[in-house]
């Protein structure tokens, strides 16, 4: 029996076709037939258990067989805002990560002291997808382009919001015992800051505008091992058992 393989088809109810890199995905590397099943995934959470109708070379033609809402795996809106490395590779490593761990929407931010102040987002798009895929997640994270810092804490969503840091001088509170005071359904935004940290005039700003002072334990982090733990810890509080 062959194993159900999952496809991100955003348009999943209105175009019966596999997007072209899926399709070659399907027929190509995977050998989709007519009369094999598949789950398709719109991002939006529904799944839909899908049939080949037509494969060829180009093209993966489907119909549906079933579709299946699914529940949210945590609880609340989780977003993720860092400061990009200099080496993408080291970003495209956490995004793979924290996608498959769950989180919502991810910016990248452009600090005083970033190493980065240009991201692509087309390639980083492709590894949320194949991590989507990879977990089963039924909705697809949100990547936003770069923005500056100080537009980001003036316009953050309402709930709960952090900012990770290591200066010693304000005081910090621990983000996993912050994220148990929680209530299951609050939304929590989390800021992570480059290489060199968020500024102090940068912390205090953003402490200004209503977020808490964290830190993620007595270890010092590389900016993508931060990202990663901080949505590790704010999932431990709000995934579903």
């Amino acid at each position: 029996m062959k194993e159900t393989r999952y496809f991100y088809v955003p348009d999943v109810t209105q175009t019966h076709e596999l997007p072209e890199e899926e399709a070659s995905h399907a027929v190509r590397v995977l050998r989709l037939t007519g009369g094999d099943e598949m789950m398709l995934m719109d991002g939006q959470g529904i799944f839909y258990r899908a049939v080949v109708t037509v494969a060829s070379n180009h093209h993966c033609r489907y119909d549906i067989l079933e579709t299946l809402p699914q529940e949210r795996p945590w609880q609340g809106h989780i977003h993720l805002a860092i400061a990009p490395t200099k080496l993408m590779d080291r970003m495209e490593w956490m995004i793979e990560k924290v996608v498959e761990i769950g989180v919502d929407e991810i910016t990248f931010l452009d600090c005083q002291f970033s190493e980065r102040h240009v991201v692509k987002t087309q390639r980083l798009d492709k590894i949320v997808v194949s991590a989507m895929k990879q977990s089963r997640k039924a909705w697809k994270t949100i990547l936003h382009e770069m923005t500056p810092m100080t537009d980001f804490i003036a316009t953050a969503r309402v709930g709960a919001k952090y900012i990770a840091h290591c200066y010693e001088e304000v005081e910090r509170l621990f983000l996993f015992d912050q994220m148990r005071t929680l209530e299951p359904m609050e939304d929590v935004t989390i800021m992570i800051g480059p290489e060199g940290d968020f500024s102090i005039d940068e912390v205090r700003n953003a402490v200004a505008r209503g977020f808490h002072s964290v830190h993620l334990g007595t270890s010092r982090l590389r900016t993508e091992t931060a990202g990663l733990s901080a949505v590790m810890m704010t999932q431990l509080s709000k995934v579903r058992i």
